[in-house]
This record gives structure tokens, sequence and C-alpha cells, in this order.
């Protein structure tokens, strides 16, 4: 999922004094002129991400132990330390853009924005996407491309295969591009379907991967106020036709419920 900035009216209603928009200094994107050459192993996407999540964290607000987010984050999520082999770490980045990510080192970040439209349900559903796209690799090309643009390197630069070190307006720069960054159409069906599975397993309500979608379409139907979001659905094109899946799956599987009309709710959902 990328990052959007939510409405100024919905904000209003919404936002804690300590939220602001997520920062990532002057971290203007370099366009890389691509770079076949160059060798990426899950080493390089694992160290990559560490870099980056480091960075970001040291420029955003983080939730306190003590914090209502991290309060509910971590109850909702204490079992999952472990996911699918992965070793995951969470915190919650206090600003006002929606948005979530998890990175190849198995960083998981949520924002406070999210967590305050966001239902318990659809929160399990959103972050378990997440993780379907370091499963499937997807971040691993993510944070390959994102590497390459701040390098600024093309391909005759990268034919040593090496990956350099990279310096912290770098870091920088690649910590943007990786949230930019967009998936497939396929890849983001596979997250979709990933997410899908994690909630059955565990026994979660599987509506709440609909409801989330049905959420997400209710944000891009923003008019106007669509000029003050910023990209982070843009990888999540046709939210109404991926609920509609999510549905369907769920009633094969004897698991639907009918939640009603879906609406962004109006307080916010983290006390």
């Amino acid at each position: 999922m990328k990052k959007i900035l939510i409405s100024a009216l919905f904000l209003g209603a919404m936002s804690g004094v300590s939220a602001q928009k997520i920062n990532l200094g002057k971290a203007a994107g370099v366009v890389s002129k691509g770079a076949s050459a160059l060798s990426f192993s899950n080493a390089d996407a694992i160290k990559m991400s560490k870099e980056s999540v480091d960075y970001m964290d040291k420029n955003n607000p983080i939730a306190g132990p003590k914090d209502p987010y991290t309060i509910r984050l971590n109850k909702l999520f204490a079992k999952h330390k472990s996911q699918d082999g992965l070793a995951l770490n969470y915190k919650v980045y206090k600003v006002t853009d929606i948005n979530a990510f998890a990175c190849a080192d198995g960083s998981v970040r949520v924002f406070s924005s999210l967590m305050d439209i966001m239902t318990d349900d659809e929160l399990l559903a959103v972050i378990g996407h997440e993780i379907g796209h370091v499963k499937n690799e997807d971040t691993k090309d993510a944070m390959k491309s994102a590497y390459l643009k701040a390098a600024a390197m093309d391909a005759a630069s990268s034919a040593s295969n090496a990956v350099a070190t990279l310096s912290e307006s770098q870091v920088g720069k690649m910590a943007n591009a990786f949230l930019d960054a967009s998936h497939s159409k396929k890849q983001e069906n596979q997250a979709d379907d990933y997410s899908y599975d994690f909630m059955k397993a565990n026994k979660y309500n599987v509506v709440g991967a609909y409801t989330a979608f049905k959420k997400l379409a209710l944000l891009s139907e923003g008019g106007t106020a669509q000029s003050k979001f910023q990209k982070m659905f843009n990888s999540h094109p046709d939210s109404n036709k991926r609920a509609e899946a999510i549905k369907k799956k769920a009633e094969k599987d004897g698991l639907w419920k009918d939640p009603g009309t879906v609406s962004l709710p109006t307080t916010k959902l983290t006390k």
C-alpha cells in the first residue's frame, strides 16, 4: 500500500495534536535509466530495507510503548512477531498520511491515521496484505528500483553488479522512492490472496478485507478532496472490484457475513 493524505475535512475531526505528514526530508526522487545488470540479492534487499526504515524512524514521530496506538497494534499482532518465516517488528508513525508498509527486513510500519479509520479486522487484512508483498518478494523488487533511483544509476554504471553504500541523503531518496513504488496488478492480486489466506488461517473475520477495500474506494472517490491525496492507493486500483473478489472467496468458503453499508468513521477508532 502507498501513502495517501486524508482530506482536510476528515482530518479535522480525527487527527491528534502530534500528527504530521510523513517526513522524508528533502528526499526528491532521482530518475534512473534502469539497471538490469545489477545483481540485487535478498540480503541486499534486507540491508537496504533496514537502512530505509532506520532513516524513516529517525525522521518521523513514533508512538511510544504506552501510546494507545502502540497498545492497540501490539494487542492485534502480539502473536505475529514471527509470521510465515519472517521475524517482524512493528511501530506506529503518528502522521496524517494513511499508510502501512512492510519491508524485506521484517519491519512493519503502520500510520496512525490508517488506524483511525480501520477496524481491527481491517487492520489485520491490510497488514496481512503488506506481509504478502514481502513473502512474494515484491518489496525486494521495489527496493531494488528505489536503490537505483537513489544512486542515480543506469545500466552502464551497474555493470559491476555491486551494491554500493549510500549517503544519508541517498538513503532518504531511497526511502521516498520505496514508498512511491507501484506493484503490478498480478502482485497486488497475489498479496490480496495472501491477506485473505492469512485471515482465514488465523480464524480472523475475512470480511475485514472486504470492508477495508470498500473504505479505500470511498477515499478514492473524494472528488475535489482527491487533489489533497497522495499516492498510497495508486497501487490499489479498482478497490470495489477487489472487494467483490474477497466477497466471492468468502461466500465460497462459507465465511461471508454481510457487513451492511460501509462508511468512513467520523471519529477516530483508536482511543
